[in-house]
């Protein structure tokens, strides 16, 4: 394999990670909201908006503009 080939498949990758962690947050949230029959803690919320936000900047730092920040803004 390239090593071109090679860096933008494990860039892909990062990315795609980056989106499954930020989902995952977001199912998450969702169950927990689902089982409490309210919001997840304030403190969850909170340590939750941090990691997406590190996950975001890992994916903006291996494809810048990709639609994730928006997606993400969206995320309820």
């Amino acid at each position: 394999m390239e090593t071109d080939e090679t860096r933008q498949m494990l860039a892909d990758l990062i990315w795609l990670n980056a989106l499954i962690a930020t989902e995952l947050i977001q199912v998450t949230e969702n169950t927990s909201a689902i089982l409490r029959k309210a919001p997840p803690p304030a403190s969850c919320l909170t340590e939750h908006n941090a990691l997406r936000a590190t996950a975001l900047k890992i994916a903006e730092k291996y494809r810048k503009g990709s639609a994730l920040a928006q997606h993400l803004g969206a995320h309820q």
